[in-house]
């Protein structure tokens, strides 16, 4: 669910204007994961631009409180969201935490830094949501510490149908500033697409994991 229309278009063209998110129809992206991509996302950048990194901790602020309410702690998701999260925390003047992907492999070997009690509630926040895996990861280590997750709030998801029946699976609710539609539009309309090459862009979606072999035919 994307927290507010208007602020969804804003926050999509300052990614688009600092290069936090780029999009290539045609020179694709290597993931990871070996997909090909005509987009790819670090929200990171963000945060060197005051301007910004002020605007997108506002609205992540404001969709915490209104969507879910004051929590007890946020918790930022390690590395990408740690920054957000702790800005977020301390503009809503309460406890922060992150976590990690994996245990330390060493000293105390934690995966939560920072203290988060049994029963107290908390939000987590992360910088993109792609098929929710990560994401969901970090919930269920809190969840484990007996910690009352009210839900999730991120900067920007591609909006993958794996990712919705994966957060509806787990019972978490997630809220995000933007998302791949607003991005497109956003991205048409700033001239950084041409409308033929929106259709292109938007079929990756749809099967990501195929797109690139569809595309070299």
């Amino acid at each position: 669910m994307v927290f507010n229309k208007d602020a969804a278009s804003k926050v999509a063209e300052y990614l688009l204007q600092v290069k936090a998110i780029k999009l290539q129809p045609n020179d694709p992206f290597t993931w990871a994961s070996g997909w090909k991509s005509p987009i790819y996302c670090d929200n990171r950048v963000t945060l060197s631009y005051p301007k910004i990194r002020t605007y997108v901790r506002q609205q992540l602020a404001s969709a915490v409180i209104e969507t879910f309410g004051k929590p007890d702690v946020i918790v930022g998701v390690a590395t990408g969201a740690i920054a957000q999260g702790a800005l977020v925390a301390q503009d809503l003047g309460v406890s922060f935490a992150y976590v990690r992907s994996a245990p330390k492999d060493h000293g105390l070997g934690n995966i939560i830094e920072g203290v988060v009690n049994s029963g107290q509630s908390v939000v987590v926040i992360e910088d993109l949501i792609s098929t929710g895996k990560s994401s969901l990861k970090a919930v269920e280590s809190l969840r484990a510490a007996g910690a009352t997750v009210l839900g999730m709030a991120a900067i920007f998801t591609y909006d993958f149908d794996v990712a919705h029946k994966a957060f509806k699976k787990e019972k978490c609710d997630l809220v995000t500033l933007s998302d791949y539609d607003v991005l497109i539009q956003q991205a048409v309309k700033s001239g950084y697409i041409t409308e033929s090459q929106q259709d292109l862009i938007k079929s990756w979606r749809m099967n990501p994991e195929s797109w690139g072999k569809l595309i070299e035919k």
